[in-house]
Order: structure tokens, then C-alpha cells, then sequence
């Protein structure tokens, strides 16, 4: 048997190939991430007259390239967590880390666990289409998050305590677009108050949002009493309107994600189900289907809470056995998150006789604090979840 170590960085490779018994076939050289390059790694894996297998860290994005190359090939490549591959490596007394030598670590690796190596491949599916929309989707709300935050600090300087009198977070843009349009309170305090209330209904009627002439008249006399700290001049015109603008085209970005995530997400089975579990909107829905993936990658309820990284295993020496352990976190972050989300869900609607809510609040009443009891009860959601799509694909 040979075993292929492959220490990957971006754009190149650093490659060990290694026999049983620390006989090296080729000594670590490098690798460019080009067709020629990984083709020609190709050829000298299938000149070998035995089992070969490579072996490589997970990096993010960096090893995709290889895999694909390597997987559509026929080549048996599987990819490892990097913390497994950390705790092999430290074996060493003395710590020294380059290219060179991790590619030797994982190479050997390959050969100390040859029989517990598991295949990898980038299969292009609904799941990982989905997984990689999901991915945009927070990049994307994570922006919009900062553009609203930035949009109102400009607020402050041109219309101070505008942004408290148009809050809706049913109609997130009203703001926007009414400083777009109005941009700063002189423009409001150049019409008496009756033609701003007449200017203001126009525009509420064009746009479709809901403001009372009451309202517009607060604003009004915000107007008169606010003090601008930046003048009404065309430069904070572009300031004010291009960050209303960047809100309104992340908004726009974010449901074309949204939408294309609903369309793959309506073709798997387990939509529908999920659809159906009590606090688990159109959005939750097919972001969680997205971190999770395909249900059948996970052996028992306890590989999928591990996957999410709220897992807290034994911790037992003796006569001493812990039992106040804080949950791993080696896991998916962005299903956490997800996950805490839909909990967040479950205690604001508060559904009647649901399993996941009733399991929230007996843990509450056993004393844990608001976040521990969240945490059981997105627990208590995967078991759940799991149950549930794995009976669709068993029947």
C-alpha cells in the first residue's frame, strides 16, 4: 500500500509519497493547483503497481481543487479534520512545522490509519448548491446588517432622530427611501408644514408604506428643532443617498438568494417536513436543510448534534465525574448559529404542546439559564429533525 500526503496552501501543494515502514517513493516537492500540474500527479499515482491513497487536511476552499481533480479521476482521496490531523502531528517532542514536513506527517498518517480512512468527493448536488447559497445568504445579511448601521449613523448628521420615528421591521427599506428622497432636514424645513404633509402622503402613496399625517407632522417638527451636523450640500446628498442605495441593492440581493435557496431546497423531500415543524419559518427552513445536508451522512441523532458542535461528551477519571461541561463547538458554526435562531423561534411564539418548546421550559424550571436551556432545546430540534427526514428516506 501508498500513501499520498498532500499538504495544501493556496494555489500549490506540498506532496509525500510514502510505503509502510517510513520508505519515502518521492520526497516532498510542490504541486501547482493547474490541470497540467495535478495530471501529471495523476499519472505518477497510477504508475504505482499497488493500493494507493491520498490523503489531505481540510482547508476551507484551498483543497477543492485537488479533490475534484483527484475524485473525478478515480483516485481514492479522503480528507481529514485538521484537529485529528494536529493531535497525530504533535506526537513529535519537538514542534516544528513546515510544508515539507507536515506533507511527510500526513502521508504517514495515511499508512498508521489506512483501514479507518474514509472516501471524500465534491459531488455537485442540491445539498452543496444549497450549502454554498446558504453561505452567500449570511455573507449577504451580515452586510446589509453593517450598511443599516452606517446608513443611520449618517442619519444622525443630516436628520438626528429620524430613524426612531420610522422604524418598521416590516418594511425595512421606508427608511431608505425616505432618506433618498428627502436627505436632509432642510429640504423639509424649505415647505411650510402643510405642503410637506401633502409631499410626504404622495410619497408614502407611490412607495406603498404606511405613515400617518400625524407622523408626518412629528417629523416636521423634528425638522425645525434637529440641528444638522453636515450641511445640505450635493457631497452629502451622494453620501445619504448612496448609502440608502447600497441597503436597497443588498436587499435585493439577498431575496434573489433567498429564492434560488427555496427553489433547490422544494425538490428535496424533507422540505415539506420541515415546513411543518412548529416556529420554522420559510427562511429557518432552507438554511437549516443547507448546513445539514443529506441526512444519510450521519449514523445515529448523536452524529448530527456532534456535526453541530453542542455535543458534551464524558469527562470521567476515577472517582471524579464532571458534570458541568460546556458544549465542544467543534462542529458546524454556521448551523449553530442557524440553530440558535429557530430557538430564539420557539421561545417568541411559544407553540402549544410542541416537544422542542415543552423540553425548553422544563429546563428552564430545572434552574438552567436562558442560553444553556436554548442550547437543550436545539438539541432537542435535531433529534427531532433527525427522526423525522430519516423516516422519508426509510420508507
Amino acid at each position: 500500500m501508498i500513501s499520498v500526503g498532500i499538504d495544501v496552501s493556496k494555489g500549490k501543494s506540498k506532496v509525500c509519497i510514502m510505503k509502510p515502514g517510513g520508505e519515502v517513493l518521492a520526497a516532498p516537492y510542490d504541486v501547482q493547483h493547474t490541470k497540467n500540474e495535478l495530471n501529471n500527479l495523476i499519472n505518477t499515482i497510477r504508475s504505482y503497481d499497488e493500493e494507493t491513497k491520498v490523503v489531505l487536511e481540510s482547508t476551507g476552499q484551498y483543497h477543492f481543487p485537488v479533490v475534484k481533480m483527484l475524485a473525478d479521476n478515480g483516485i481514492f482521496v479522503s480528507v481529514v479534520n485538521p484537529l485529528k490531523m494536529k493531535h497525530f502531528a504533535s506526537q513529535d517532542i519537538r514542534k516544528v512545522k513546515t510544508d515539507r514536513i507536515d506533507s511527510i506527517h500526513i502521508a504517514m498518517y495515511g499508512i498508521t490509519y489506512w483501514n479507518d480512512l474514509k472516501e471524500s468527493s465534491l459531488s455537485a448536488d442540491v445539498y452543496s448548491e444549497l450549502r454554498i447559497l446558504s453561505r452567500q445568504y449570511g455573507y449577504t445579511v451580515s452586510l446589509m446588517v453593517d450598511a443599516k448601521n452606517n446608513l443611520k449613523r449618517i442619519i444622525d448628521s443630516v436628520m438626528p432622530g429620524l430613524d426612531d420615528y420610522l422604524k418598521d421591521n416590516r418594511q425595512n427599506n421606508r427608511l431608505c427611501d425616505f432618506a433618498k428622497h428627502y436627505w436632509h432636514y432642510d429640504n423639509i424645513t424649505k415647505f411650510s408644514e402643510k405642503r410637506f404633509v401633502n409631499s410626504v402622503i404622495s410619497w408614502k402613496k407611490k412607495k406603498g408604506y404606511h405613515l400617518t399625517e400625524a407622523q408626518a407632522k412629528t417629523i416636521y417638527a423634528l425638522a425645525q428643532d434637529g440641528i444638522p451636523v453636515l450641511p445640505c450640500t450635493s457631497t452629502t446628498q451622494l453620501i445619504v443617498t448612496e448609502a440608502a442605495e447600497l441597503i436597497c441593492e443588498l436587499e435585493k440581493t439577498r431575496k434573489t438568494i433567498l429564492a434560488q435557496m427555496t427553489a433547490f431546497a422544494k425538490t428535496l423531500p424533507e422540505y415539506s417536513v420541515v415546513r411543518e415543524m412548529s416556529c420554522v419559518g420559510d427562511i429557518l427552513a432552507v438554511r437549516v436543510i443547507a448546513e445539514i445536508g443529506d441526512i444519510s451522512r450521519f449514523k445515529s441523532k448523536r452524529s448530527l448534534i456532534a456535526y453541530a458542535g453542542i455535543d458534551v461528551p464524558p469527562y470521567q477519571s476515577g472517582n471524579f465525574n464532571a458534570t458541568e461541561r460546556h458544549i465542544t463547538k467543534r462542529g458546524n458554526a454556521y448551523l449553530r448559529q442557524i440553530g440558535f435562531e429557530i430557538a430564539q423561534s420557539y421561545i417568541m411564539h411559544k407553540p402549544k404542546d410542541d416537544p422542542i418548546y415543552d423540553f425548553i421550559l422544563k429546563k428552564r424550571s430545572e434552574g438552567k439559564c436562558g442560553k444553556a436551556a436554548m442550547i437543550a432545546g436545539l438539541n432537542k430540534f435535531l433529534r427531532v429533525y433527525y427522526g423525522k427526514v430519516s423516516e422519508i428516506y426509510r420508507v
